[in-house]
């Protein structure tokens, strides 16, 4: 019989009987191959219950260091060759192609330590991370929580009495019958364009305009149609122009804080494009992740339409927490029921737990009194970096009141060379991949790529000195 003293570990018991067999196979003590003593024998050797020496073969099973066979019991697995380290980047070098997938992958796997001013979210020491490991405690100590069943279609029913709550202070007429919960605002995106477009269908984006509309609608080989972006909103005469030309299903854009210009719809715009959008017959996907980054939120087309011809679109990934999946579509009610039916064929249930974490969230008072504090603390960020990035020559799309503006958003120009014209924002880009920055090239969000000098600064993401010195550096 094996010896395995205890006395020197700490930890609960399982974490000990588990890290001393493990360091018995690390040793060679136990070698590959070799069966471990059974439950019974080892529980007896140990003055322990069988149901811990169990829990402990169980985590060595999932670590991978032991094999469990039916009848026969555990055994030590065989040494696998130690895997070779991943690159932090696994997509082909920059040079290949700055593109929207190559941006994600280098923000989502870039050393959280390196900095990301071209990503699209706060840094975690933003976000409640304290308030969400309590409200999960809560949760499952709730006898209430439901933490096995699917759930009903439309999504848990007091998250959507909360939403609908939330929407009409804003004047969207939305009820809880006409919201749909989503595992966050790409699903809803997605589903969206899976219930609009059949193949070679215009869809109508805007350009610059968030990449994943653009995705979404190459995926269900939709055909995309770039409206220029002006400052009060897409240029009326182009999608007027485009919309009597190629009978568009549907026109994707963000309410609020658009992504990624910040600029605002004005109020002649907004009932413009209804009326338009109307004569045309296609829907408008509003997207509204940005809502709570304003401290009065702007006008909104689901509010002047009545959500007739607007599907509305929130998330709480931006604010929350992007782990924890929810999004919301607000639509017509025959909408709605339409995309539930479309939504259970693809997924079947909901994300439950998420749901009613999000709702505890919500309910208890705290989540507006943290969004005061993003916007606040957005507001102090955005006009330090403003100002740093336009002494170095930027020159910011919005004008000079850029700073004074909301929203975690910056776009601005390259400032223009020796020879009078500006660098590329790709070949910026790359440059700064060798520095491990990341950057957002303008192109990524154009399809027609009219923005090649241009750059998206997430002022949240940008307050690190590398970034300002390789910006001097290179523009040097």
């Amino acid at each position: 019989m094996m010896d395995i003293d205890l006395s020197g570990e700490a930890g609960p018991l399982v974490s000990r009987i588990a890290s001393a067999l493990g360091r018995r196979m690390a040793s060679g003590a136990l070698g590959a191959g070799e069966r471990l003593p059974s439950v019974r024998r080892l529980a007896q050797r140990l003055s322990v219950s069988p149901f811990t020496v169990v829990a402990a073969y169980d985590r060595l099973v999932a670590d991978g260091l032991v094999v469990a066979r039916a009848k026969s019991g555990f055994f030590v697995a065989p040494r696998l060759q130690a895997a070779k380290p991943l690159s932090l980047d696994p997509l082909p070098n920059a040079r290949m192609g700055v593109n929207p997938i190559w941006m994600m992958r280098r923000s989502l796997t870039l050393d959280p330590k390196q900095p990301k001013p071209g990503c699209g979210w706060l840094p975690i020491d933003w976000l409640p991370d304290a308030a969400l490991r309590s409200a999960l405690r809560a949760l499952s100590r709730a006898p209430e929580t439901g933490l096995i069943e699917y759930g009903v279609p439309l999504g848990f029913r007091p998250l959507r009495d909360l939403l609908a709550r939330r929407l009409n202070e804003i004047e969207v007429p939305a009820t809880p019958e006409g919201l749909l919960l989503m595992d966050g605002a790409s699903q809803a995106i997605d589903l969206v364009c899976r219930y609009l477009i059949e193949p070679g269908d215009a869809v109508l984006v805007d350009d610059p305009g968030y990449f994943n509309f653009h995705a979404a609608v190459r995926a269900q080989r939709g055909k995309l149609l770039s409206v220029p972006m002006t400052p009060t909103g897409p240029d009326l005469a182009v999608m007027e122009a485009l919309a009597a030309a190629h009978r568009p299903k549907l026109y994707l854009t963000n309410a609020g804080l658009q992504n990624p210009t910040g600029t605002r719809l004005a109020l002649a715009t907004a009932h413009r494009l209804l009326a338009l959008a109307q004569r045309h017959d296609f829907r408008i996907l509003e997207d509204d992740i940005f809502r709570d980054f304003e401290a009065q939120p702007s006008l909104r087309l689901g509010a002047f339409d009545g959500l007739q011809r607007v599907i509305h679109l929130g998330s709480f990934s931006k604010t929350l927490s992007a782990a924890t999946r929810i999004g919301f579509l607000a639509a017509a009610p025959a909408t709605i029921a339409d995309l539930a039916d479309l939504k259970l064929a693809m997924s079947f249930g909901n994300n439950e737990l998420s749901a009613q974490l999000v709702h505890r969230l919500l309910s208890d008072g705290s989540y507006r009194k943290h969004v005061a504090g993003i916007r606040d603390r957005l507001a102090r960020v955005r006009f330090q970096i403003a100002r740093k990035l336009t002494s170095l020559g930027f020159v910011p799309w919005m004008g000079d009141g850029a700073e004074s503006g909301e929203g975690m958003f910056l776009w601005l120009a390259l400032p223009t060379g020796r020879g009078g014209k500006a660098p590329l924002a790709t070949d910026f880009a790359v440059a700064a991949q060798d520095h491990g920055i990341v950057l957002a090239p303008g192109n990524v969000f154009s399809p027609s790529e009219a923005w090649p000098h241009h750059l998206r600064f997430n002022v949240a993401q940008s307050q690190d000195s590398r970034i300002f010195a390789f910006l001097k550096s290179a523009l040097s």
